[in-house]
């Protein structure tokens, strides 16, 4: 590898990176609110099931292939292929990924910016500021641009200074950061009256709903978003780890930290839902489901800490410096997608690269805030439950069908020479071959139907 390039000093790195990429708002938000409109504990047993059976082999794929190419998606993939036909085939594939991860970047900003400005808000009220509190929580289009735009800015500053001294330097500050404050508003929120009926909710699964289709298509779903796959990230992360590393034990770590983390969310969020209800907030729908999404995480929590009293500011600024971190763990490696295909197939210097993407991606985020009526949910749903999935299972064909088998064992066995007489070696080729394609093609039409 050119030290050009760059490359993460250590496996820590990698490994607080790519679970960085994976832990965000699809862990802290997405999946607990999957867990409250899923059938509580069912839908978080199968969640983990899915996680390890199917999310981590098709994980280990795009990692492999990054790690192989030592280049961005596009370029990674090409070197996979044997034929003109494939390469072109490689060129769609990546390039979608980099478009996917874009467009993704572009709708998680504004989210990411409401997180932040609900954190302003907390900070605000404590001071005193009423007036800078009440506009940072405002419904309108001058407060949604500013804070995306602030929140695009730190992603471009940590992803201009690369891939040591940006993303794995960060990456190592935020994620124990993020993970100290979950842990603390566990324990909090689990010392208060009705918490037991939320663990109750959340770890008793009803055995006869394990099986339901529905809730199998969503957690199979948010196990491939919250690990985030289909979006060109862990190809690129792939290529920055070192050929000395044992990738399967490496990338089984990411998945156990991605699953714990979404796991820690629920117990954070499903318990704190039935001590707002204890506290006289309501958290059912009219047809008698769990309120979910942006209802539960800008109404129902908010009014939660309001009933907290003075303490609940503060409570309610931790947690939303614990959403506002998880996103921008995640937004960073969105944005290295992108910025690593102009650096290295149109040779554009990385900070270059880098302010222009994020100007591009900005300007999207900007169209998106001033229709958001229609056009969030448009690019959200485009882009996590068609482009994700297929560029997802085109990345497992490449590595079960395209990529030739003696080069993917030695590719794997660099770090792990014995992987060929392990259960990984005997199981993992037929899984990416045959059941993750087919897996999450039932996720795309699922979505699509």
């Amino acid at each position: 590898m050119s030290a050009s390039r760059g490359e993460f000093s250590s496996r820590l790195g990698f490994i607080m990176a790519a679970a960085g990429s994976a832990v965000g708002l699809g862990n802290i938000w997405g999946f607990p609110t999957q867990t409250a409109t899923n059938g509580g504990a069912a839908f978080v047993l199968m969640y983990l099931i899915l996680a390890f059976c199917l999310a981590y082999p098709a994980f280990m794929a795009e990692i492999l292939i990054g790690r192989y190419g030592q280049a961005n998606a596009v370029t990674s993939l090409e070197k996979l292929s044997r034929t003109q036909t494939q390469k072109r085939f490689a060129f769609i594939v990546g390039f979608g990924g980099i478009v996917c991860a874009a467009l993704i970047l572009s709708f998680y900003g504004i989210l990411a910016g409401w997180m932040t400005s609900y954190a302003i808000e907390a900070g605000a009220t404590i001071v005193g500021a009423t007036s800078v509190a009440e506009w940072a929580v405002s419904d309108s289009v001058a407060r949604n641009i500013f804070f995306c735009a602030i929140f695009m800015f730190l992603t471009v500053i940590i992803i201009r200074n690369g891939v040591e001294d940006g993303i794995e330097k960060w990456s190592k500050r935020l994620m124990p950061a993020m993970i100290a404050l979950l842990i603390l508003l566990i324990i909090y929120v689990l010392t208060l009256d009705g918490a037991d009926k939320g663990l109750e909710a959340y770890l008793n699964p009803d055995i006869s709903r394990v099986l339901d289709p529905d809730l199998l298509i969503s957690a199979l779903g948010q196990a491939f978003f919250s690990l985030s796959l289909g979006t060109s990230v862990m190809v690129i992360y792939g290529s920055y780890i070192s050929k000395k590393e044992n990738m399967v034990t490496i990338g089984a770590q990411v998945t156990f930290i991605d699953v714990s983390i979404a796991f820690l969310a629920g117990l954070l969020v499903i318990p704190a839902m039935y001590v707002a209800l204890e506290q006289g907030v309501q958290i059912f729908a009219e047809d008698g489901s769990l309120l979910a999404g942006p209802t539960l995480v800008f109404q129902v929590l908010p009014s939660l800490f309001d009933s907290m009293g003075q303490l609940g500011v503060f409570v309610g600024l931790a947690f939303f410096i614990l959403m506002s971190i998880a996103a921008l763990t995640s937004s960073i490696s969105m944005l290295e997608g992108p910025v690593s295909y102009l650096v290295e197939r149109h040779n554009i210097e990385r900070k270059t690269a880098t302010t222009w993407t994020g100007i591009g991606i900005l300007a999207i985020s900007f169209v998106i805030i001033f229709n958001i009526g229609t056009m969030l949910d448009f690019v959200a749903t485009l882009a996590t439950e068609y482009g994700q999935p297929i560029i997802a299972m085109f990345c497992c064909i490449f590595a079960g069908w395209i990529w030739q088998r003696n080069s993917l064992v030695e590719e794997i066995k660099q770090g792990n020479e014995d992987v060929e007489s392990g259960v990984f070696w005997k199981i993992w080729p037929w899984y990416t071959k045959f059941v993750c394609p087919l897996a999450i093609a039932a996720v795309f039409i699922h979505s699509f139907t």
